[in-house]
């Protein structure tokens, strides 16, 4: 059992290099959404709920949707979600 563990990692091992770059996309995010006012950032929920209804799934809007969310935590209570927080969110998802 060693040595597969060895060549291939631990399921948690594996499961985190999937989501590292779902996370990065978030967080390369974060001046697009930095940069719009609070009506813009508001409107993207309908956005994201337009591209839902034209097929897009919720694996695809995941990025941009907990982007917008990270900005609007930190714009009305004023914290922002640590990287491993939004690790945390893409496992539950």
């Amino acid at each position: 059992m060693g040595i597969i563990k060895s060549i291939f990692g631990t399921y948690s091992s594996r499961e985190l290099k999937r989501i590292e770059p779902i996370k990065q996309a978030v967080l390369d995010l974060e001046p697009k959404y930095q940069a719009m006012d609070d009506k813009e950032l508001k409107a993207q929920t309908a956005v994201l709920k337009d591209r839902l209804a034209k097929g897009e799934t919720l694996d695809d809007i995941l990025p941009d949707a907990f982007a917008v969310c990270r900005e609007a935590s930190s714009r009305v209570i004023g914290i922002k979600h640590y990287p491993v927080q939004i690790i945390g969110g893409i496992v539950l998802h």
